[in-house]
């Protein structure tokens, strides 16, 4: 394993700001965190929810936020009116596409189903070569636990190769995966 330079981390999540505080001020400390360290934050271009407290976090911090958004979310998402960048793109499918070119590395936060399939887009596109930069979880309050459990279990019964299973990180707090992103 070799330390990989993480200029730019995609952060996928969600747009609600879900049922605990808790995950808002995660989101929020995740921005700021990224943003001390120099790291530019790349996302999903809304002001709302968790995506909006990782942008606010970041930007109070005085990190350099992407945002990329749908045309079609620009009134839903309330796009983030204070980013370096937004890009307004097409489609959901330009959305990931363009947010894949510019991050280094991929994490989730707690969100939906929109946060799970752009994470596990990312992770198999990994699997198959696509690119080489590293994906995770991080697991505030056990958000992602069920999936944890999922991966061992599509590993156990076969579905997942060693190598995949290894491809996909999970930590219960920041510091911890970007570190193990930075040594994939």
């Amino acid at each position: 394993m070799t330390e990989r330079a993480i200029q730019a981390v995609a952060v996928f999540c969600g747009a609600r700001d879900g049922v605990d505080p808790r995950h808002l001020e995660a989101a929020s400390a995740v921005g700021r965190t990224l943003a001390e360290r120099g790291i530019t934050v790349v996302y999903g271009g809304g002001g709302t929810g968790l995506m909006g407290a990782v942008a606010n976090g970041a930007l109070g911090a005085g990190g350099t936020v992407i945002g990329v958004i749908p045309e079609a979310l620009i009134g839903p998402e309330l796009a983030h009116p204070d980013l370096a960048e937004l890009h307004v793109v097409h489609t959901m499918a330009e959305r990931k596409a363009m947010m894949a070119d510019l991050a280094d590395a991929f994490i989730a936060l707690p969100g939906g189903a929109g946060t799970l399939e752009e994470i596990i887009e990312q992770w198999s596109w990994a699997m198959l070569d696509y690119h080489s930069k590293p994906c995770g979880f991080l697991d505030v309050l056990g958000y992602w636990s069920p999936m944890q459990q999922l991966v061992r279990h599509m590993h156990e019964q076969g579905f997942l190769s060693d190598r995949g299973a290894a491809m996909i990180r999970f930590e219960t707090s920041l510091e911890p995966l970007i570190a193990a992103l930075e040594d994939v």
